[in-house]
């Protein structure tokens, strides 16, 4: 695949991404065709639904996926990851690129010092002796602020506290300074002050060091605090691609401004009903011949036939003749009702 005009300004440039999982029922494509980009010093945030191909994504970047059919180009500073060996990607992981997960807890092992792993983790990567690999978990715990780090280092994953934990997962993740750090969903567990603290920290340590950051979350709020730019998913594809400040401001695609809808507002009464987004996630088993997002778009319950009928039988095209792209027929470029939610 030749490389485009700006490939070369990008860390990680991901092109027609397609993820495939052979089921009994039959193959289920988990990721279609999807496309993005990240430059250094900004944070890419992928929004969408439980299923939407979020977390199956981040993992054919770090080429976890086992048993599955990835296609597409994945290129990190250039290099090519589709297609390595899992002996070139074990070496890229941790060194060059690194990832947050959401359970900390079933993340590191209850068997050795958060210290030990860490150490475990450098060594890997640099071939560095114990006592050094030692120093670099000290200084490691002392960077994403864990207080008394040496005296903390010896000790299991069982006596940190969540938010804690969630700090010594970052640390393993920067010990090795890898140029690309993936956060799936890292704050989930949290209450809403250790939630903050945990993007602060991920946030000043980007700026720190300049780093490319992929944050994975369903949680807008999350998008709105740390994102540059934003990718909606849906059913596997992308929905939406925009500037935080534009998707916030002028969503362009139904099933945007529905979970933009979704968020509680400052101004609603405590007896306020939730507003949700009618219907389920799509099958990716037998996917639509059309919009995924036709069967729960309000859009089409008063549309002419003929556009129901477009929607319902042709796949639409990231993209758009005005604003940013959205994969939609009739892409909406207006300011919505949700602006107490983010004042």
């Amino acid at each position: 695949m030749a490389d485009s005009p700006h490939d070369s300004e990008h860390l990680l440039s991901v092109r027609d991404l397609t993820v495939t999982f052979p089921t009994k029922h039959g193959p289920v494509r988990a990721v279609d065709s999807l496309s993005f980009e990240v430059r250094p010093g900004r944070t890419l945030g992928i929004v969408g639904e439980s299923g939407s191909g979020k977390s199956v994504t981040s993992m054919a970047v770090l080429g976890l996926h086992t048993g599955a059919e990835v296609t597409g180009s994945i290129r990190l500073a250039g290099q090519e990851l589709v297609g390595l060996s899992e002996r070139e990607l074990a070496r890229l992981r941790g060194r060059r690129m690194a990832m947050i997960f959401q359970d900390p807890l079933s993340s590191l092992h209850p068997y050795y010092t958060v210290g030990e792993q860490i150490a475990e983790h450098h060594r890997v990567h640099f071939r560095s002796g114990r006592k050094a690999a030692r120093e670099r978990a000290v200084e490691a715990l002392a960077e994403v602020g864990i207080p008394e780090p040496r005296r903390r280092a010896g000790e299991y994953p069982h006596q940190f506290s969540g938010g804690m934990r969630q700090r010594v997962m970052i640390a393993m993740a920067l010990a090795c300074e890898p140029e690309l750090l993936i956060a799936d969903e890292p704050t989930t567990a949290l209450d809403v002050t250790v939630q903050a603290q945990i993007l602060e920290l991920i946030a000043r340590i980007q700026e720190h060091r300049d780093l490319a950051v992929v944050m994975i979350t369903h949680d807008l709020g999350v998008v709105a605090r740390v994102a540059h730019d934003v990718l909606v998913m849906y059913g596997g594809r992308a929905a939406e691609q925009a500037p935080v400040d534009d998707l916030f401001t002028s969503p362009a695609h139904p099933y945007t401004q529905g979970l933009l809808d979704s968020l509680p507002r400052l101004d609603d009464s405590d007896d306020a009903p939730l507003r949700a987004i009618p219907g389920s996630p799509p099958s990716l088993l037998t996917p639509a011949p059309g919009c995924a997002f036709a069967p729960r778009c309000s859009r089409l319950a008063g549309a002419p036939a003929d556009e129901r009928s477009r929607c319902e039988t042709t796949r639409p095209l990231l993209g758009g003749p005005v604003g940013h792209p959205a994969a939609c027929h009739f892409p909406a470029h207006r300011t919505p009702t949700h602006e107490g939610a983010l004042s």
